[in-house]
């Protein structure tokens, strides 16, 4: 008998479904004594022994569905070593539920924060296979990772239909994206919807080149601006703060966001209407698209595979188009950023958006 439990931690994005649906699909292809124990969000269901059996008719017409069928939380790894309210030791009490089920793996989906637990996990003794899941695309070890490409497809539909606004008012617009931290979301969706401008985490800007690029446009006749601005974008005089520094400017920041500092500043250097728009979790919803769909099952099918092969301990990424195993040690704790100094960034340069640097 095979036994292997489930999860899906952190926040929620396309084709969580779909990859699971893969795992149990290739498993089911090759042996029918299986058994398959779905945790209730995310680590709180493995903490707290909350689960639900599953059966394949579980996974039967879920490859179009948004979500998680398991539910998720946010269980942040800097606490997983402390005891929660009551006292308990959280990491012993997941090694105690998993070891009391008979697991013979924990397949776990998330991201950057995720992948740390289950590295955690992994070098507790626990037989550990996880599967790249964020829209960030900041999972180190993976060229990327399910549910970015739906979300780029959400951020780019949203600057598309501010073109039309934008350009019949002709007024200057800021699509806020999510990316707290990386800017790769930013970069792909902002290339796409053709913005003129866009601000990422990595590369601190400065509103006077922002300005500057905005009344360059004026002076060639356009009667619009759009910048695409990731959660995280950030001035080039605050990048000189430290953490502390800035985590302290953030405490009484007077914005609901960077985007809306920037339409301010935008405004009074040049008399323009500016707008922001915030399509916000809606990057995160809906149904996963066509490549999410198959690049999950992909990764689904070859996380099954391993497991069938005993190999544990591994993040199952892409590539170069081909689907490999990840040492979970290498992972856990790195973000992929976007280095300023790439390809993608000098080649959208040479298209003439501007980074405001």
């Amino acid at each position: 008998m095979l036994r292997i439990g489930m999860l899906t931690s952190g926040g929620d994005c396309q084709a969580l479904n779909a990859a699971m649906r893969g795992v149990v699909k290739c498993l089911t292809c090759s042996t029918k004594d299986l058994e398959i124990y779905g945790f209730l969000d995310g680590y709180k269901g493995l903490i707290y022994g909350n689960f639900r059996m599953l059966t394949g008719a579980d996974f039967t017409g879920i490859l179009t569905k948004g979500g998680t069928i398991l539910g998720t939380s946010r269980m942040p790894f800097k606490q997983m070593r402390d005891p929660d309210e009551n006292g308990l030791d959280k990491v012993d009490a997941m090694k105690q539920n998993y070891y009391k089920l008979q697991l013979d793996c924990l397949v776990i989906l998330g991201g950057n924060g995720t992948h740390k637990t289950a590295n955690l996990l992994r070098e507790e003794g626990l037989n550990i296979i996880t599967l790249p899941k964020t829209i960030d695309n900041d999972l180190w070890g993976t060229d990327m990772t399910f549910g970015f490409q739906s979300a780029v497809d959400i951020a780019t539909d949203c600057i598309d239909c501010i073109h039309t606004t934008a350009s019949s008012h002709g007024r200057v617009f800021i699509v806020e994206v999510m990316g707290h931290k990386v800017g790769w979301l930013t970069l792909n969706a902002g290339m796409a919807g053709g913005a003129d401008i866009i601000l990422i985490p990595e590369i601190p800007y400065k509103i006077d080149k922002v300005v500057e690029a905005i009344q360059a446009r004026n002076k060639r006749g356009s009667r619009f601006t759009i910048l695409a601005v990731a959660e995280g974008a950030i001035s080039h005089e605050d990048s000189k703060l430290s953490k502390k520094e800035y985590k302290e400017k953030l405490s009484h920041y007077p914005y609901p966001s960077v985007s809306y500092e920037l339409a301010e500043a935008i405004s009074k250097k040049t008399g323009q209407e500016v707008r922001v728009t915030v399509p916000g979790h809606t990057q995160r919803g809906g149904a996963p698209c066509p490549y999410d769909r198959v690049f999950a099952s992909r990764l689904g099918a070859e996380a099954g595979s391993l497991i069938l092969k005993g190999e544990y301990g591994f993040m199952v990424g892409i590539r170069n188009r081909e689907i490999v195993k990840v040492p979970l040690e290498d992972v856990a704790g790195k973000l992929k950023m976007v280095d300023p100094e790439s390809s993608i960034i000098k080649e959208a340069k040479s298209l003439g958006i501007s980074f405001g640097d």
